[in-house]
């Protein structure tokens, strides 16, 4: 069932608004004094961006400037549009984000549009007007994949996601539905919500910290349909939960999170792959996804659904059918005990163990901030336009930690951590 916009009645409660507003400031950002804020969010979050607004200047932040997208005007483009304008972006705007990141600036990102809306559309143009903004972007995506700053992604429950998860149910008790789930993940339904996300993050940083001890040449997944060693670049870093950027600024990136997660080689991953749950990627969902790799690169790729999407994914540059990250997911995490597939992979790469084919980040490697682009490279770290997590994990998953010549060492057993 298509949301539609008639079901925009369908309300938030304010104490949820409220919640997730000071989690993004205090806990997804840890804003600073006078910072200034680039927030980017769909019409259907403004209850959400406006609680942020305030918790912002509520907190001693500077300047807050919304750049707001819309479903029908979105969609306006793909069924009114003049072809050639699919190779378009609007470089002008990412640079000028750009040079505010420069400039000290903050990024927060509000998530909650239908995931699913550009579904019916060509995905042939779909490929096109996203590969074009994804190069457009890049100057502003330089400071956030690099670090340099801090920032932070953070959901809001939406009617139009809502239905899309629960089309059964009335706009109002799916949207319900949906904001429990977001509540429990996020950590809202605990007494002391900010303090439960700091000791969260101290065990993230425990597991970060044995991996980074470690010093794993590869790791090797093993689960039906799954036999798979990553391996990992020369000078890798785990990373997860809370991490200082480049400017000295502590935050998390994402709410919720549950992964550490870290860089492979890009010409050392071997073996095959399925998924475990279906990705939503550019308005399509792809499912039962299995990948085959020989010296890093993906050389064979097949979908149930989704198939032509998945294969112009992979070809968008030479870098996009080698992998950018691998993280670490426990099968108990609150977002997979919620039950739930989000159709967004913020939420569904935090209920499993995953792979990102693509744009490796900076940040996960030892001193990566000082490392150019040619260094990076040289260690072995993925260059791309595309970042696309796909999920790998279940509770029939095991995960071996490899050195070269010495005996596996056992990380995680049917989707669980067993060493600390």
């Amino acid at each position: 069932m298509q949301p539609t916009a008639s079901n925009a009645h369908a309300e938030l409660d304010n104490a949820l608004l409220e919640g997730l507003a000071e989690l993004a400031v205090r806990v997804g950002l840890n804003l600073q004094p006078e910072q200034d804020i680039v927030l980017t969010a769909p019409v259907s979050a403004l209850p959400l961006a406006r609680a942020i607004t305030r918790a912002a200047y509520r907190a001693g932040g500077g300047l807050v400037t919304p750049l707001i997208t819309d479903r029908d005007m979105t969609l306006a483009r793909f069924e009114h549009g003049a072809d050639a304008g699919f190779d378009r972006a609007a470089g002008w705007l990412y640079e000028g984000m750009a040079k505010a990141f420069e400039g000290g600036a903050a990024r927060l990102a509000l998530v909650g549009e239908d995931p699913m809306l550009l579904s019916e559309q060509n995905p042939t143009l779909v490929g096109r007007a996203n590969r074009a903004n994804a190069q457009a972007y890049s100057p502003a995506l330089a400071a956030i994949a690099g670090f340099h700053i801090n920032w932070s992604i953070i959901s809001c429950p939406t009617v139009d996601w809502a239905r899309r998860m629960f089309p059964d149910l009335s706009a109002q008790e799916a949207l319900l539905r949906l904001a429990e789930a977001v509540k429990v993940t996020a950590r809202l339904d605990q007494s002391d919500p900010v303090a439960a996300w700091s000791a969260h993050n101290t065990e993230l940083a425990r597991r970060c910290l044995m991996l980074n001890e470690a010093r794993f040449d590869a790791l090797h997944f093993r689960a039906p349909g799954t036999d798979l060693t990553v391996g990992l670049a020369d000078g890798h870093a785990w990373l997860g939960g809370a991490n200082e950027a480049r400017n000295g600024v502590r935050c998390n990136p994402n709410i919720p999170t549950e992964e550490v997660f870290t860089t492979p080689h890009a010409a050392r991953t071997e073996g095959y792959v399925r998924a475990t749950k279906p990705l939503s990627h550019q308005g399509s969902l792809l499912e039962e996804i299995e990948m085959r790799f020989e010296s890093g690169r993906a050389v064979s790729a097949r979908a149930a659904r989704g198939g032509d999407v998945l294969r112009d994914m992979l070809a968008t540059d030479e870098g996009a059918a080698r992998l950018g990250e691998v993280a670490l997911v426990p099968h108990s995490s609150p977002v997979s005990q919620t039950g739930l597939l989000y159709f967004n992979t913020l939420f569904d790469e935090n209920a499993a163990s995953h792979i990102a084919m693509g744009q490796c980040y900076a940040s996960c490697f030892e001193q990566g901030e000082r490392l150019s682009k040619a260094e990076i490279s040289a260690r072995g770290g993925n260059e791309s336009l595309i970042h696309v997590d796909w999920m790998i994990g279940s509770d029939a998953m095991d995960v071996d930690g490899v050195h070269d010549g010495a005996e596996p060492v056992a990380l995680m057993r049917k989707g669980e951590w067993v060493r600390s």
